[in-house]
């Protein structure tokens, strides 16, 4: 399987509901470093897993919408926990999106699965990792 991995990053503010979460409970902050890696088995006719420049750009969009919000002000969000591990999914699935989309070129119809890592510190990360709905190949 080959891929190809985009970086980001992204800040937002946040609490939690539940005991598990301890101090987590109140307001605040996180940065998020992200990972987007692409995957397919096959690479297309010019060598490629995805555009690079297709998918960082897709990646940074998406990310600013939710760069410098408060996450438990969102609609979208509302009684949800945005832990790390759910944030990992969301991304994901605006990603897969936009690939169902065609909105990272014609490359990407070959992709077969995606994986979103955010890097909560050097020490704790999550991702989220499925298919994609997307091979024209």
């Amino acid at each position: 399987m080959y891929s190809l991995t985009v970086r980001d990053h992204f800040m937002i503010a946040h609490s939690f509901t539940g005991e598990v979460f301890g101090p987590a409970r109140n307001l605040h902050g996180a940065t998020y470093v992200v990972d987007a890696e692409f995957r397919r088995p096959e690479l297309d006719d010019d060598g490629l897993v995805v555009d690079i420049g297709l998918a960082s750009e897709t990646l940074k969009h998406i990310l600013g919408t939710l760069n410098y919000r408060n996450l438990d002000e969102e609609e979208t969000f509302q009684g949800r926990n945005t832990t790390t591990e759910f944030l990992a999914g969301e991304i994901h699935r605006r990603l897969a999106a936009a690939i169902a989309e065609e909105r990272l070129g014609d490359s990407a119809m070959g992709l077969h699965a995606l994986k979103v890592t955010l890097h909560e510190s050097h020490i704790a990360w999550a991702s989220y990792e499925g298919p994609v709905a997307a091979g024209r190949d």
